[in-house]
């Protein structure tokens, strides 16, 4: 396992640093925003609040390796005046079950939105922390003008022909 890659203060390079991350079998649930509302559909789910996703990222980041992530039309839009950002690709992945040996490979779709969280709003509670401890810490390492892009959603899907 390498370095593990978090969100960035850009969004594109968010979206490379979860291609990254994934790529390395690194932990994902960082990427996502931690609220009720974060969503994400991939090829084989539908996932609702920030717990079902990061739980199923998890499960993930564990019964799979080997994967290989090809982006080939990223394109992402900034629209500073709301702190959000979209992006889509096409991208061409694949993985191998931990436990089968099967590998598995998709020509897919990708699309979905990130948010801006400012300092303030960007103080990620870890597991077993208080939310005093998770509040120190994150302004020890946030400055006023920091500011980190995650996921609010995300879809992902086959390519496969109708």
């Amino acid at each position: 396992m390498s370095t593990t890659p978090v969100p960035t203060d850009d969004p594109e390079t968010t979206v490379r640093a979860y291609y990254d991350a994934l790529r390395n079998g690194d932990p994902l649930d960082p990427f996502f925003l931690e609220d009720e509302s974060t969503l994400k559909f991939g090829i084989s789910d539908r996932l609702f609040g920030y717990e079902a996703v990061a739980d199923a990222l998890q499960e993930q980041t564990e019964t799979t390796e080997d994967w290989t992530v090809e982006s080939s039309t990223l394109t992402v839009a900034e629209h500073g005046d709301r702190d959000c950002a979209t992006f889509g690709d096409e991208v061409t992945m694949a993985w191998t079950d931990s436990s089968s040996g099967e590998r598995r490979e998709f020509r897919t779709r990708w699309s979905g939105t990130l948010i801006r969280l400012s300092a303030g709003d960007g103080e990620r509670k870890r597991e077993g922390e208080s939310e005093s401890d998770a509040e120190g810490e994150a302004k020890a390492e946030h400055t006023t003008d920091e500011s980190e892009w995650v996921f609010g959603s995300m879809h992902v899907s086959t390519d496969d022909e109708v």
